[in-house]
């Protein structure tokens, strides 16, 4: 399981490398990952202070710090 998060945060972090700040809808979508899986590697990211996460109306965003 630990390994499949970390890939998940390094294909959330690549994605938001190569595309700027997205929602994790867009992240989901686009990346083909599934949405538990995204949110773990989101919770990876933040853990290592790699993720600013921003309110956009209704939407989190999230972009690279």
């Amino acid at each position: 399981m630990l390994n499949t998060i970390g890939d998940a945060a390094g294909e959330v972090w690549q994605y938001l490398d190569k595309n700027g700040s997205a929602s994790v809808t867009k992240i989901t979508t686009e990346t083909g990952l599934n949405k538990n899986d995204v949110q773990r590697g989101i919770g990876w990211l933040l853990k290592e202070d790699k993720l600013a996460i921003e309110l956009v109306g209704r939407t989190e965003t999230l972009s690279l710090k």
